[in-house]
């Protein structure tokens, strides 16, 4: 995986200037660099730590603990940006969370830790949530729209079936918070009823995958350097929920997420892609953080 760093080519010619003056050279003009070698990338990912949770026992995942290598999950958060716009792709844990240095304990056995809230690790980029001009979720549990509601300004990318769920008055999901998100009642808000282009130039695909919610999806990103890539949202939590097959026993409809299973993978052959299980810890010590980009 390719990091974005500043281009060589300033250097090059930067040094055959110096030498030239050095040397007393005719004076010449410089020899403009291709478009193609000193553009910038038009599309590239920042990601984000929002959290970790330290899982006892991944029984409700479907999982036994002797099949878990890691019983950890990691929680990101990601900005793409596009020169159409910026979109933010979930927004991590709640950011009162970060105020308990020793973590919260949401269960026996759950231990859940955030250091530094996104709003804060934006800031430090010089980004404010005026600057995101599009925002999705893959689903809307606590820890996938944690700071959402800074986001109110932005305009909402929601499945229908999403949306009805996430805003009924008594919230039939299990894990919807709706104070997490209540501002986003308000927003812009374009309805999904299945797969969306976010920019119409194919580059950046939200692919409809429901099961784990009634509206879950996940985010497929064709990055030049990178590859293509597809953020899985929560249609898998460990590496192993993906070998062994298992369902969470907290979805909302089991045979629904098995066939969004087949799609995501018919998908990711089809398109040669790499799918990054957003979930997966090991693969989070793997990743380069934010302001490092992946493009």
């Amino acid at each position: 995986m390719k990091i974005q760093r500043v281009s060589s080519w300033v250097w090059f010619f930067g040094g055959m200037a110096l030498a030239c003056l050095l040397a007393g050279c005719a004076a010449e003009a410089p020899e403009e660099p291709s478009a193609e070698v000193a553009a910038e990338p038009t599309l590239s990912l920042l990601v984000f730590d929002c959290g970790h949770f330290q899982i006892d026992d991944p029984q409700a995942f479907s999982l036994a603990i002797e099949e878990v290598a890691i019983p950890q999950l990691f929680v990101p958060c990601y900005l793409i940006r596009h020169e159409a716009g910026t979109l933010l792709w979930d927004a991590g844990l709640p950011p009162a969370m970060a105020e308990e240095p020793g973590g919260v304990e949401l269960s026996p056995g759950v231990l859940v830790t955030y250091e530094t809230p996104l709003s804060l690790q934006l800031e430090v980029m010089g980004i404010s949530p005026a600057d995101v001009t599009h925002v999705a979720f893959s689903h809307m549990h606590f820890d996938h729209v944690g700071s959402a509601n800074l986001f109110s300004g932005s305009t909402l990318l929601i499945q229908r079936a999403e949306h009805e769920a996430a805003f009924a008055e008594d919230a039939p999901v299990e894990l919807f918070d709706r104070q997490l998100y209540g501002d986003l009642a308000d927003s812009e808000t374009v309805f999904l009823d299945g797969d969306h282009d976010v920019f119409g130039d194919g580059r950046v695909l939200i692919l409809s995958a429901p099961g784990h919610t009634p509206g879950h999806q996940v985010l497929f990103l064709d990055l030049e350097e990178t590859g293509p890539i597809v953020l899985s949202g929560d249609l898998y939590h460990f590496p192993e929920s993906r070998e062994l097959r298992r369902v969470p026993q907290f979805n909302s409809d089991a045979e629904q997420t098995l066939e969004s299973m087949d799609r995501i993978e018919n998908f990711l052959e089809e398109r040669r892609a790499e799918l990054w299980i957003e979930h997966d810890f090991a693969f989070s010590q793997t990743l380069h953080l934010a302001p490092e980009a992946y493009d």
